[in-house]
């Protein structure tokens, strides 16, 4: 196996946006050798498909079986699969890719097919006999297949990027009836077809390239192929001792104090119950280059796709920063009948499987790591609070230090002025849920330990924040027209009629109970009351 080893005068270079095999292994760049997993697959005729978020190399895994199946053994050498292969071939490749633009519109989803057309085309020297896509690819296929007198192998990189790019848009219904007739020559194909591989973020419903491929095997949840794309911790450890040294000596860290944040930071991916959990390869690269433990993923592109979510779909906005338990079917694929947005956020690496309850089968779902879930935060907060962006990391700096000063008339003070008004883009009857859901984000931005909806055996409190010697509990309550006093005081005695300081009393911390009572007609915070638990 290449472990990347080389003189000692000679340099090493990190891939950071290194998308072509060929360019890397020629280029001198650290490879992690996932070439058993190309060989291992490519023994079958199955057709694949493989979703993983954005930023986790499955450019990089087509590009590599593009360079297998074109028979290149020499950019092989010293890597898992020169062992494993000993009949190397060559395949004819056609390949299929939706990366490159943005698809706000129909008109440059057609475009981009005449380019990935002509582009085939060209290749294989393919006379162009029909304006419509869906022939022109069954053209390609079986001219490809005559030419060569070979299979043709077909990698699809990105498929789903056109119509997410449309979210919420009259070109989302377009963008699959497009697809629906584009992808209808690989079913009928399939005698010629050697190979198919297909990647994206996420299974999306209703799109011909699924309901067409019957025998389409879906291994984005399997166990064997969780490590297919990202860095595990062994091989971190096995590729990149050097750089985690020169990041500690940068850090001042010890190398195990390093390896400890760099987990903490960027990995925690796990695309399947009881696998090893995956690092973010391109965040773990900036790491490394930059020798700082920066939020790469989310500078790295605006997560559009996440904020248009979160607008049409804010009901959703306490299970998603509190963790929350899920069938497998519910976060799998993306159906554009149904309200459920769970899979996008799912598979666009926003969250990720932390717990699995084998007699239940139901999922845990939280955010990966310390880099996800401190962008999610910001992002959510910068649409959903009446903040100024420039003003969100001071308040939340104001907030840790009233909290850390037991001061809890200011932490709320700065939490009412943040939320005073109920967001045009939440519905009134969702007000109780965005100010539930607000404050606790804000809470966590602290970086104190909070829990929402704590289980206790008599009930559940809406919100509790620890410090190092505190525990505060929160009571949210709506005043529904009710006098402030009373539903302030009905709330306290919820905390203590169902014992939620009981839990802590052993910890010898100072406790706290708050009501905080919000407007049901969205118009904010209206007031608290707190007492010694």
């Amino acid at each position: 196996m290449f472990i990347g080893i080389i003189e000692p005068m000679e340099r090493r270079f990190l891939p950071i946006g290194i998308q072509d095999f060929e360019k890397l292994r020629k280029g001198n760049y650290v490879y992690v050798d996932k070439t058993s997993y190309v060989y291992e697959l490519a023994q079958l005729s199955t057709p694949y498909f493989l979703s993983r978020p954005r930023r986790f190399g499955k450019s990089l895994l087509l590009s590599t079986f593009e360079a297998y199946f074109r028979g290149k053994k020499d950019l092989f050498k010293g890597l898992a699969i020169e062992q494993l292969e000993k009949d190397w071939a060559e395949y004819p490749v056609i390949k299929i890719s939706f990366g490159a633009n943005s698809y706000e519109n129909n008109e440059r989803l057609k475009s981009r097919f005449e380019t990935i057309l002509t582009q085939n085309e060209n290749q294989f020297n393919i006379e162009r006999k029909s304006d419509d896509p869906a022939e022109r690819l069954n053209n390609i296929i079986h001219s490809a297949y005559e030419k060569t007198g070979n299979q043709v192998v077909i990698l699809i990189d990105e498929y789903d990027k056109p119509i997410l790019d449309a979210l919420y848009t009259e070109y989302e219904e377009l963008n699959r009836q497009e697809f629906r007739s584009f992808y209808s020559p690989l079913k009928d194909c399939d005698e010629y077809i050697r190979f198919l591989f297909i990647t994206g973020i996420t299974k999306i419903s209703h799109v011909n390239i699924f309901s067409g491929l019957n025998q389409l095997d879906d291994i984005s949840l399997e166990k064997a192929y969780a490590t297919l794309c990202g860095i595990s911790e062994s091989e971190l450890e096995q590729y990149f001792e050097p750089e985690i040294k020169a990041l500690a000596q940068e850090q001042e860290m010890t190398v195990e104090e390093t390896k400890k944040k760099l987990a903490r930071m960027y990995d925690g991916y796990h695309f399947t119950h009881n696998a090893e959990g995956v690092y973010n390869p391109f965040c773990l690269l900036k790491c490394f280059k930059q020798k700082d433990f920066g939020s790469y993923w989310f500078e790295s592109g605006t997560p559009s796709m996440l904020v248009k979510t979160l607008q049409n779909q804010p009901i959703e906005l306490t299970n998603l920063v509190n963790g929350r338990l899920v069938t497998e079917d519910q976060f799998k694929n993306y159906d554009p009948d149904s309200n459920n947005m769970l899979p996008v956020i799912y598979q666009s690496g926003y969250l990720t499987i932390k717990d699995f309850e084998k007699e239940s089968r139901l999922y845990k779902l939280d955010f990966p790591n310390k880099e996800i879930e401190g962008g999610f935060l910001s992002v959510v907060l910068q649409k959903f609070v009446t903040v100024p962006y420039d003003d969100i990391g001071l308040e939340i700096n104001n907030l840790r230090i009233a909290l850390r000063n037991k001061n809890i008339d200011l932490s709320l003070s700065i939490i009412k002025s943040a939320i005073a008004d109920l967001p045009t883009i939440v519905k009134k009857e969702m007000c109780e849920n965005y100010y539930e859901s607000v404050t606790h984000l804000m809470f966590r931005m602290t970086g104190y330990r909070v829990v929402s909806e704590l289980q206790n055996v008599c009930g559940r409190s809406d919100v509790v924040v620890m410090t190092k010697d505190s525990v505060f509990i929160f009571e949210l309550k709506m005043d529904k027209g009710g006098d402030f006093d009373i539903v302030a005081e009905k709330a306290l005695q919820q905390i203590d009629e169902n014992g939620y300081a009981g839990r802590f009393a052993v910890s010898g911390k100072k406790m706290y109970k708050t009501a905080i009572v919000f407007s049901s007609e969205g118009k904010g915070m209206i007031g608290w009351k707190t007492h010694l638990a």
